[in-house]
């Protein structure tokens, strides 16, 4: 899977867990250059807080598109620290 925003790919593995529609990728699979931690916080009911990135390409910036739990509830353990994204960023094979 690959993650592209702005024409670029931001992320891409083989690795990634499908949750509520959304492609988790493997931290390892980001690349750092592009995001920039963000303050926002979220939370979900049954994953915990999430944190937000922002993903910044070709000097534009798309605000928030990238979110993350650094620490999961018990029921969330596998997508620990992974990474999704939204706000137009495409995910595709």
């Amino acid at each position: 899977m690959k993650a592209i925003w702005n024409g670029q790919v931001i992320a891409e593995s083989d690795n990634t867990i499908n949750i509520e529609g959304n492609q988790y990728f493997p931290p390892s699979a980001i690349k750092k250059d592009f995001f920039k931690d963000n303050e926002m916080k979220s939370v979900c009911p049954w994953k915990g807080t999430a944190s937000y990135y922002d993903v910044v390409v070709d000097g534009k910036t798309n605000t928030g598109a990238a979110w993350f739990y650094p620490s999961t509830s018990e029921l969330a353990k596998n997508i620990e620290g992974y990474i999704a994204f939204w706000k137009g960023v495409t995910v595709e094979k």
